[in-house]
């Protein structure tokens, strides 16, 4: 099925989050989602952006059928291009100051706090435990096992991605400890009151889809819909030419969106792009 020419003058990429946006209740891409992505191809580019690792992405850009699209990884903290897939160029990498890093892993010494340390494409866990085996499940990634403290002590650049879970009395102290040492330096955001992400403070998925735009492509991001859930889409949404929030997004994300599409679980991002594009 080819775009009618009107339809491809006014949106020239797709910009999508991942995890409760365009997979389903399973964490899969729905027969209905990969029918509609493959039909706006090649008038259209995919580009898809998460806080995931490049490792727990590449799958998904197979099942789509653009493995040499750019990726925008860690919300914006990594952002790869793929036109040489086998070694893939980096355009953009913003990763936390060491000594984040270093007080994170410090503060959650002895207690049951779970951290997962993302550099590049790489996963380090002190071990695996409940947590870690439940990201192993959700992103098909295999991480490292090692001393997190020995690991890191020769690096000169600091993680992309610092995931920090466990029991939310623990959480709440680690994240309060964070916010008051680093709150001007990093991002702390809790998706779950079990669970803190941390990333740079400098990167967002909008600042990293304007570095791939300026790269690789001869528009702007007047040309790009684009999809998400979360707070860390907010920025992508609103700098897009049409940001669409999926049923089960925050509120706040969909007080911004120029469109609320159907559930992730109902095919929203599906049903989006059958009636903009085709």
């Amino acid at each position: 099925m080819q775009l009618t020419k009107s339809k491809q003058k006014m949106y020239q990429l797709v910009c999508s989050d991942i995890d409760g946006t365009l997979l389903d209740k399973n964490r899969q891409l729905s027969k209905r989602t990969i029918k509609a992505l493959k039909a706006i191809q090649p008038q259209a580019d995919i580009v898809l952006a998460s806080s995931r690792m490049p490792k727990a992405m590449k799958h998904l850009q197979v099942e789509l059928g653009i493995e040499s699209s750019p990726l925008i990884c860690y919300n914006g903290g990594l952002v790869l291009d793929y036109t040489e897939s086998k070694n893939p160029k980096t355009l953009l990498s913003l990763p936390i100051p060491m000594d984040v890093l270093r007080f994170a892993l410090q503060t959650a010494a002895n207690t049951n706090i779970h951290i997962s340390i993302y550099r590049n494409d790489d996963w380090y866990v002190s071990e695996l435990d409940y947590w870690a085996n439940r990201e192993i499940n959700n992103t098909k990634v295999e991480p490292t096992v090692t001393n997190q403290l020995e690991l890191i002590k020769n690096w000169t650049t600091g993680a992309h991605k610092i995931m920090c879970m466990g029991p939310k009395e623990e959480i709440q102290v680690l994240y309060n400890a964070l916010s008051a040492a680093y709150g001007n330096t990093v991002h702390t955001y809790r998706s779950k009151d079990t669970y803190i992400e941390i990333s740079s403070k400098t990167i967002s998925k909008a600042t990293a889809l304007e570095r791939v735009l300026k790269e690789k492509y001869n528009f702007g991001m007047e040309k790009v819909v684009s999809f998400g859930d979360n707070y860390n889409d907010i920025d992508l949404l609103t700098a897009s030419g049409k940001g669409v929030a999926v049923d089960n997004a925050r509120d706040e994300v969909k007080a911004i969106a120029n469109e609320i599409t159907e559930t992730n679980k109902n095919d929203g991002v599906a049903i989006t792009i059958e009636k903009v594009f085709l």
